[in-house]
Formats: structure tokens, sequence, C-alpha cells
């Protein structure tokens, strides 16, 4: 199971620089065990648990890409259209049993076997059936194989057709398909239990007194971790009670492989997650290098692994994709590549701090001369919900980053790839 390094990862007051922290992840967490076989229709969001190998290959005979006449290229003259007798006709399904040889063209349809000897089709848009049928004229100019989907030629046999680690979507299960796969070996789901914690945060439904709010944390995390293929518990909201909040922690550590918490982990008197932690298990991480979402707190129960997000909405969906979704991928074995950035041109004015990765909401416009440009939004606080709603994903700024002005180029990433 997952263990962090005994010698704690970062605490005390130097900020931990968050490529630092998913490097030490990848090092030291545990893929969690079990493995088993799933059909593909179930198999959809799994981790790949090992290299499968293509039993056969694709395509499995040469066959026609398109619907015309195949014909042998060396029957072909050089500089002028051909003219030759229709000999035979095949479809997708069956084999062709008529006349062979450099004798004449046979009408084929899209997915048909290649007669033996044949190696071009001609689309039968381009070419001229004579009226009775008996001949077509075929084009000058069409090269040797045109058309023609070679045996193999997207896979051949005892290659490695999905490698491990993958997350298996439509593509993967397509060509496990195509191979006549019906199970793959995949690693188990991740469980995950998610609380809400603050004596200010009720449940929707529920009528609000003085100084309360409607939690909007629980269901982002959860549509997250769903979103990612995890199996969530929904563990409620926890009142700001020390050992209430340890019980509860400990309890859903028997059960599961991570528990997510949101609030309750900066320094003030009534934040006691890290308490509860400490009381129960262990904190090995906090003070990370971010903005939004400084205050986080990773650590064990156990062998389940804990992170304490914090309060604000942004916050929490900062770190949840910067930082949760690569503890994700090294606990269930998920081979995961950094989501991905492209370069914008920058239409706002921004001062930070050095030190700390900074994610700064925008929306995209494309300028005259057809480069995008990030405009920021118009107000920057981590529980201003609808600057994620109104925006297209965030500009990144890196640590040593201290100044940015129009016109800068800045690296964007979309909300949909940060949650990919």
């Amino acid at each position: 199971m997952a263990q962090l390094s005994p010698d704690h990862l970062a605490f005390g007051q130097e900020l931990l620089k968050v490529d630092v922290l998913l490097a030490r992840f990848s090092k030291q967490i545990d893929v969690v065990a079990g493995v088993e076989s799933l059909p593909l229709r179930h198999a959809a969001q799994r981790v790949l648990a090992e290299d499968v190998l293509a039993p056969l290959p694709l395509p499995g005979f040469s066959n026609s890409a398109v619907d015309g006449y195949a014909v042998p290229f060396a029957l072909l003259t050089a500089d002028q259209d051909t003219i030759l007798p229709v000999i035979g006709r095949v479809a997708a399904g069956e084999a062709y049993s008529g006349p062979l040889g450099q004798s004449g063209a046979i009408r084929i349809f899209t997915g048909a076997p290649m007669p033996e000897g044949y190696d071009t089709v001609f689309m039968q848009e381009d070419i001229h059936l004579f009226d009775d049928g008996s001949h077509v004229s075929l084009p000058n100019g069409l090269k040797r194989g045109a058309n023609c989907r070679l045996v193999g030629e997207d896979i051949s046999a005892g290659a490695v057709a999905l490698k491990a680690g993958v997350v298996l979507g439509p593509a993967e299960l397509s060509l496990a398909s195509a191979l006549g796969l019906s199970h793959l070996p995949t690693r188990r789901p991740l469980k995950v239990a998610v609380f809400s914690t603050g004596n200010e945060v009720v449940e929707a439904g529920h009528k609000l007194d003085i100084g309360q709010l409607y939690d909007a944390n629980r269901m982002m995390l959860i549509s997250i971790c769903e979103r990612w293929g995890l199996v969530v518990t929904d563990m409620g909201i926890l009142q700001d009670e020390r050992l209430a909040i340890g019980a509860a922690l400990a309890d859903a550590a028997g059960y599961h492989d991570l528990i997510l918490t949101s609030g309750g982990v900066s320094t003030g008197e009534e934040d006691h997650v890290k308490a509860a932690l400490n009381d129960q298990g262990r904190m090995d991480v906090w003070r990370v290098g971010i903005k939004p979402g400084r205050p986080l707190v990773v650590g064990e129960l156990g062998s389940c692994l804990f992170v304490g997000l914090p309060g604000n909405p942004v916050a929490v969906f900062v770190t949840m994709t910067a930082i949760v979704r690569g503890l994700v991928a090294c606990l269930r074995g998920e081979a995961r590549a950094k989501p991905s950035h492209f370069n914008v041109r920058s239409g706002f004015a921004y001062r930070k701090k050095q030190g700390r990765l900074e994610y700064v909401r925008v929306s995209l416009s494309q300028a005259s001369d057809g480069v995008y440009s990030a405009i920021k939004h118009p107000q920057d606080g981590a529980g201003v919900i609808t600057s994620l709603t109104e925006t297209d994903g965030f500009v990144v700024l890196d640590e040593e980053n201290t100044q940015t002005s129009p016109g800068d180029p800045v690296s964007f990433v979309s909300y949909a790839a940060s949650l990919s």
C-alpha cells in the first residue's frame, strides 16, 4: 500500500515546490494492490495492469479502403488512362472466387479482401464505367498501393497493443475489441472518502443561519474523482471538533485508499484537521508553493493516504488538478503525462511573489493576427466560483516569474486538460 517517506517530505516554514512534491510521490508511493480481469464493457476508466500483446495482426488481411475497382498496378498504362474489362466482384465479408491474373479490374467494396495479385484500388467516383458495365476507364496517375489497407499495417501480431498504466478510454477499448479481446487485466479502482469540514458549512437544501454557507466543495471533489474513475464515498460534513474529526478519519481509513477533506488545514484556532490527523496518523506535507492552495496537508493514517485541501473552492480545484491528480496516478499505477500546455499571449499585467507556482484564471480571445490572448478574470479571490465557470483555463506562472506584462508569452492549460 502507499507509504510516504518517514523523514517528512516538507514541514516548517519553507514552501515545498509542486514539481518536487510530485516527484516524491512517484518515488515513494506504492501502487494499490489488486488486479482483476474485466470484460471490456466494464473496463472503461480502469488502469491497465500489464502490457497487452496483439494476438493477431490488424487488419488481419489486406483489404480495400474504399468502394471502387481493384487492379494489379502492373496493368496500368504510365502516361494515359487505362481501359480494362471488369472480370469479377467481391464484397466485404466474402472471399473472391472469380478469375485472377493480369486480365482485368475487379469491382470491390470497402473492407473486402484484396484478390491475390491485386494491389491498387481506384475510387468509384474517379473512374468511368462503360454503359454496359463490361469495361472501366481508369485515370492516369494513381500510385501503387493506393486505397489498399495492408495486413498488419495498424499493428502486427505479437506487438504491444496497449501498455500497462494506460487509462482505458474509447480508443483503447476499440483497439482491444478489434483484436478480439473480450477481457483486460485491470487494477482495481481506488476507494476514496470525501469530507467537507467546518461549523459554517451546511448541506444544500437546509436553511442557512447567520454566518453559514452551503457546501460547494464536496460535490466538486466527488465529481472530479468520479471523472477519474475512482469509487467515492460521500462522508458528509465534519464539525470543527478535533476528537470527532479524528474519529471519523480513523474510521474512514479502515476501508479506503485515500481520504480527501476540504477546509481546516490553515493556522487558525478552529482549524483542527492537522491536529486530528496527527492524533490518528502522521502529517508529512504542509505549505506547498502554489497559489491558490498553499495550505495543503498530505499525510497517512495507517495504509491510507490523506490529503487535506484548502477551504476555498477555487483553491480546491487548483490543488486537485495540480497535485492530487498526480498522487492518484501514482496510487493506481497510471502512466500519466502532464496535461498539455500551450503558449498564448498575455492580455494582462500581473505581479506575483517569487517561489510559488501561480494559477491565474483566464479566458481566451483570438486577435486579428490569429494569436490567442489570455484575458484575466477581474476577480482573484479563491472563493469566487464564477471565476471558474466564466473562464477557459489557467495561465500558469512558474516559481521564478515575478511580473507578467501585456504581450508576454505565457503558458495556458485548459480546465479540460487539467482534469484529464
